[in-house]
């Protein structure tokens, strides 16, 4: 199946300044990340910049980047403006990977993209694998969901999902033991008519209140497929500490 990988590329950031162009071993981040997406299935690979330093970057190492307004809300915004230039509509299968993992999982891509040819229900899909530690369990900085028995999402939120009525009656100190907890990876494969119809919703309540942006889709009544893979995800960075971690894996040969 053929589809579009885009990158949304944004130069502000609260926690790293200047994130997309933060150096990895010898080239900037927005452009390991493309390279890894490059090794997916993808026909194309485009990062969505809103400045041009990151156009320039992406020129420089010869990664395909198209100008996007600086102004946008949110990443849906800024993919929903490069499907329009790019011309992507209709079915077209678009897969958002987010500009700050250098070290996604190209197989990982291919499977996300490949759940919107496996499940007509949904225009939306993302991905997930199991939680192992109680300590992200009641993290609210990691993301769990929920999904029915066709594999699509019941709900997505930062409390503890799903609450184990009798086990958790003294305290969460384990683990409940089905259905498995599941934390939410932060990738996305649209159908490109729906994510340009998905920037024009309304914002939903429950997505203001959780700050998680795919319960709008949930809550206009949209489907979104889950796929749930074995491995987690190589770190993001969001953090100088972050960079960090990333910074020594690439030195010691992971790439």
């Amino acid at each position: 199946m053929a589809f579009t990988v885009l990158i949304p590329a944004r130069l502000a950031s609260t926690r790293l300044p200047n994130k997309p162009l933060a150096d990895i071993g010898g080239k900037p981040m927005i452009v390991r990340v493309a390279e890894r997406a490059e090794r997916s299935g993808a026909a194309q690979v485009v990062v969505a910049a809103d400045a041009p330093e990151i156009l320039a970057a992406c020129a420089a190492h010869g990664v395909r980047a198209i100008p996007t307004r600086a102004d946008h809300a949110s990443g849906s915004d800024r993919l929903a403006e490069a499907c329009a230039t790019l011309g992507l509509d209709g079915a077209d299968v678009v897969v958002n990977v987010q500009g700050d993992e250098p070290l996604i999982d190209p197989g990982l891509i291919d499977a996300v993209a490949a759940l919107l040819s496996n499940q007509s229900l949904a225009p939306m899909g993302t991905a997930a694998h199991a939680i192992e530690s109680v300590e992200d369990f009641v993290n609210p900085n990691v993301v769990k969901l929920l999904t029915d028995a066709q594999g699509l999402a019941l709900t997505f939120s930062r409390a503890p999902l799903p609450w184990w009525r009798d086990g958790f009656a003294g305290g969460i100190t384990a683990l409940p033991p089905q259905p498995a907890p599941l934390r939410h990876i932060g990738l996305y494969s649209y159908r490109a008519a729906f994510l340009r119809a998905f920037a024009r919703l309304a914002p939903a309540p429950l997505e203001q209140c959780e700050a998680l942006e795919q319960l709008r889709a949930l809550w206009h009544g949209h489907r979104i497929a889950v796929h749930v893979t074995a491995q987690p995800p190589g770190p993001g960075v969001d953090t100088p500490e972050d960079l960090a971690r990333v910074r020594a894996r690439f030195a010691a040969g992971d790439r």
